[in-house]
């Protein structure tokens, strides 16, 4: 949200995060953590003294939403926690040496939902690498009536079906 309010309200100017923080109900201290990481990824880039603030440091178009989560460390691989170890509770067995003998779970079942979630990450991977800050905002601006109908999110790009074919 708030890379997009800053390509919406930047015109090339540079904005202040008192500013994002105020129409996005943002804490300002969060988005401090937040666009220094951004800055250091080279997402944006901080202007300063008076009329100074944040600019996108590229094209709207050549930023892409896995280069901002990337920057913020946000992990969004769905397979991340699928270890194969038992759950909690599960009393591990031992062989006559005092090895665990079911300490991995390696069923069919555990592989196939691990081979799911491997291709859903993979997915989601292609899905945000392709689709840019560019994309959302002519999206968003193209469509009035956007936020008024939240079913309108999942169109920004109605192919999605096509990469798992």
């Amino acid at each position: 949200r708030a890379m997009l309010d800053l390509t919406f309200h930047s015109n090339g100017n540079p904005v202040r995060l008192q500013e994002i923080s105020t129409r996005q109900s943002i804490s300002l201290h969060y988005l401090e953590q937040l666009f220094r990481k951004l800055r250091t990824g080279k997402v944006v880039k901080s202007v300063r003294g008076p009329g100074g603030g944040y600019v996108l440091s590229r094209s709207m178009d050549e930023i892409s939403i896995k280069d901002v989560l990337d920057c913020v460390g946000e992990n969004i691989n769905p397979a991340r926690d699928i270890l194969g170890v038992p759950s909690s509770g599960i009393e591990i067995m031992k062989d006559e040496s005092g090895n665990d003998i079911n300490a991995i779970v390696d069923t069919k079942e555990f592989n196939l939902t691990k081979s799911y979630f491997e291709n859903l990450g993979t997915i989601m991977q292609d899905y945000l690498a392709t689709t840019t800050l560019g994309d959302l905002s002519r999206k968003t601006k193209g469509n009035e009536a956007f936020n008024e109908n939240a079913n309108n999110a999942s169109s920004i790009r109605s192919n999605i079906g096509e990469i798992n074919q």
